[in-house]
């Protein structure tokens, strides 16, 4: 928790994200407008900074922006919208452990790919050797 009121520049530095994609999300509406301070500044509070943490996580989890729209959309419900958020989230969820599993087996094959030139390279460097004692 921050505790006090943030610019535009340091939320950007908190979330990274960059200043324009916080401006960005507030003008399609992924952010309920930011206040401003008397100088027209935004003024960035705990509750915003919270809800820009959320966004960050769900951009780098590769959630597409309309989905993203949807979900604060249905915040904006209140408790209304709970169950559909529950649901949005689960679905995506749903699709993370998917790619997590493809990643996983990805690696494996890496892994098996790498064993085998570790292998190839050994066996290489132990003839060469061979051949440099016999001479």
């Amino acid at each position: 928790m921050i505790g006090k009121e943030l610019t535009i520049q340091q939320a950007a530095e908190m979330t990274g994200l960059s200043v324009h994609t916080l401006r960005y999300y507030e003008r399609i509406g992924l952010m309920d407008p930011i206040p401003r301070a008397e100088n027209g500044h935004r003024v960035y509070r705990e509750h915003d900074f919270e809800w820009i943490i959320l966004l960050a996580k769900l951009k780098t989890t590769g959630m597409p922006i309309a989905l993203m729209q949807q979900f604060a959309d249905m915040m904006r419900l209140g408790n209304e919208g709970i169950p559909q958020r529950r649901k949005l989230l689960e679905e995506h969820e749903r699709k993370l452990i998917e790619q997590v599993q493809t990643i996983h087996q990805t690696l494996d094959i890496l892994r098996n790919k790498i064993d085998y030139y570790r292998s190839w390279e050994d066996d290489i460097s132990r003839e060469e050797d061979s051949l440099e004692s016999a001479r």
